[in-house]
């Protein structure tokens, strides 16, 4: 098992990502929010997968083990916090309003100090406290039936197969495989399939697939039906996804 690396300081600063490329397992013991503010990032935990454009953040708590990826060409911003200005005991996804960007784009470039750079930090901070959250998490499951579900999914999100098919493949019924989802995932299996299909749909937009092919590889009808989808969950078409 890869040592995981222990920071005593989240860091603060730019870290410019190539495609596929990231930062190992790793924990630190203050605060962080990581954003890309062009790409899309991904933050892997014990308890899931979280994933961000640059329409959102992703709040990292103190002591989570956690490691990023990074899909499409990402430049990343890193804010280390030594205080709790959310009080989230657990990773989040944030929106990240125009205002928002722009404060941690100039605050992640300048790495010095100075009563200047302490307001900043400060708006930035009021900001952040204002912005809400866009919970775009895939949990990861435990039961072994509902794990083997998972898989096959996530192997292929164009897999149409039903609740009840995809349980008698994993040895079980659809009715235990819907409790364990909502157990297990806080959510119905229709809401995680729908989350797991976004979630892979920005990470291949990201790599530049059409939104055709992208509807098509992530099991959507259609591209109108797609881009229904993905605006009703993000607010803006995925044509518009990197050029925010």
């Amino acid at each position: 098992m890869p040592e995981i690396r222990h920071l005593p300081q989240a860091p603060t600063g730019r870290r410019p990502l190539a495609p596929g490329g990231g930062i190992d397992a790793h924990r630190h013991d203050t605060h962080q929010i990581v954003y890309a503010c062009s790409g899309v990032l991904s933050v892997t935990t014990d308890a899931g997968t979280w994933v961000a454009p640059a329409s959102r953040a992703i709040w990292i708590p103190a002591g989570t083990v956690h490691e990023h990826r990074a899909h499409g060409n990402t430049d990343l911003r890193l804010v280390g916090l030594t205080g709790d200005p959310l009080g989230l005991a657990r990773p989040a996804v944030l929106a990240v309003e125009p205002l928002l960007r722009e404060l941690i784009i100039a605050y992640t470039a300048d790495p010095g100090d100075g009563a200047e750079r302490d307001r900043l930090l400060g708006v930035l901070l009021d900001r952040l406290r204002r912005s809400p959250e866009r919970p775009f998490h895939l949990p990861t499951a435990r039961d072994p039936r509902l794990v083997a579900v998972c898989a096959m999914l996530d192997d292929d999100p164009a897999d149409g197969r039903t609740l009840a098919q995809l349980a008698a493949r994993a040895g079980t019924s659809d009715r235990t495989l819907a409790r364990l989802c909502r157990a297990e995932l806080g959510m119905t299996f229709p809401q995680w399939r729908t989350q797991l299909r976004l979630q892979r749909a920005l990470l291949l937009l990201a790599d530049g697939v059409s939104v055709t092919a992208v509807a098509h590889r992530c099991g959507w009808a259609s591209a109108s039906a797609f881009i229904d989808v993905f605006r009703r969950a993000l607010g803006y078409t995925p044509g518009r996804a990197f050029t925010l």
